[in-house]
């Protein structure tokens, strides 16, 4: 009997060193994509250093990969989703009252909870949205970026974004509306 070792490709130091070139490349705008994709600066530098460790960890794979832009880039996505439910998850627990803190004398305490209802009806509204129908309407309206850009992107056509933001805006409607009889 002979056993079939198996073999794992080993990445070469050429792999390692496009992976590296390329991350430094695209740092700036992984980071921006990021920013706009977790809504902080803090978290989107947090999605990025994982997203080199995660591309590091599949280095053996770069040598297959056709668009290393591309690869990338999909790899920082799925991230700042990640990261991005996990913080909308902190946010849904909220944080302590803290007795000390100072409401403003310009603001009424009525003003303030209602504004404070209307926001979490919204925070609401965008959890219920399908998930690709988030990430178009936070990388448009917390972002700014472009539909060509969200395209890019997130790596679909221009038509599937607009679509997805149509959708997106549509149900926001229909639920703060119903939120509000």
């Amino acid at each position: 009997m002979t056993k079939v070792a198996r073999q794992s490709k080993a990445p070469s130091d050429t792999d390692c060193g496009a992976l590296e070139n390329a991350f430094a490349q695209y740092q700036g705008e992984l980071l921006g994509t990021l920013y706009y994709l977790v809504g902080n600066i803090e978290d989107a530098r947090d999605a990025l250093q994982e997203t080199f460790v995660k591309c590091w960890r599949h280095k053996e794979k770069v040598a297959e990969v056709q668009n290393l832009k591309a690869w990338i880039f999909r790899i920082a996505m799925n991230t700042g989703r990640d990261l991005r439910q996990t913080a909308w998850r902190r946010k849904r627990q909220g944080l302590p009252d803290d007795e000390g803190t100072i409401e403003s004398s310009h603001v009424g305490p009525e003003v303030i909870a209602q504004n404070n209802e209307r926001l979490e009806r919204v925070r609401d509204a965008v959890r219920e949205l399908r998930s690709e129908e988030q990430e178009v309407f936070l990388l448009r309206q917390n972002g700014e970026l472009k539909y060509e850009e969200i395209a890019e992107t997130v790596g679909i056509p221009l038509g599937t974004v607009k679509t997805r933001m149509r959708l997106a805006i549509t149900k926001l409607r229909e639920s703060l509306a119903e939120e509000s009889s």
